[in-house]
């Protein structure tokens, strides 16, 4: 099974989002359809694995709070762009959580590198406009606020439609 941690954004913070993607334009793009600030990815996973990232996870603790949607860039900064993202707010919590999932799982996963919390907006396949990454930055964004009061371990099924999730298991603050 193919897994990943992961926080999920209200309605209408996804709602907005949707909105957003329309005014992506200069590339080719593959549109993300459901929206989420992935934590850590965990990739292909046996039940067993599982049962234990389960377990693991149980022992992260984190108080709720307020995430706020954050301006627009894209990854890589430098060179050819392969993802659109929208940033979130606070960086230093969001940061504190996925460290804690990190310590959590040390020794079944490699820990992140320079992670960065965002929300992919779309996969650039193709780029026609030379200022594209430029012009995605300066993208307006709305300042949005939701709860976080939960992260989520999510299962991910890969079809020719797009990704399936399924919730495996839901952590509380």
């Amino acid at each position: 099974m193919r897994l990943f941690i992961a926080i999920d954004v209200s309605k209408e913070a996804h709602d907005y989002v949707l909105e957003l993607q329309k005014e992506l334009t200069g590339a080719k793009l593959t549109l993300t359809k459901s929206f989420h600030l992935t934590l850590k990815f965990l990739g292909e996973v046996t039940p067993a694995q599982a049962d234990e990232v389960k377990k693991r996870l149980e022992k992260v603790q984190f108080k709720p709070f307020t995430a706020k949607l954050d301006g627009t860039g894209v990854f890589p900064e430098n060179g050819k762009p392969r993802v659109v993202w929208i940033g979130i707010e606070p960086h230093d919590i969001i940061c504190e959580l996925q460290k804690q999932i990190d310590e959590a799982l040390h020794g079944l996963f490699t820990k992140e590198k320079d992670f960065q919390p965002h929300i992919t907006l779309a996969r650039v396949k193709e780029v026609h406009d030379k200022k594209f990454a430029e012009n995605i930055k300066k993208l307006p964004v709305k300042s949005m606020s939701f709860e976080v009061k939960e992260f989520k371990l999510i299962e991910s099924q890969l079809t020719s439609e797009g990704p399936i999730y399924k919730d495996a298991a839901i952590y509380s603050s």
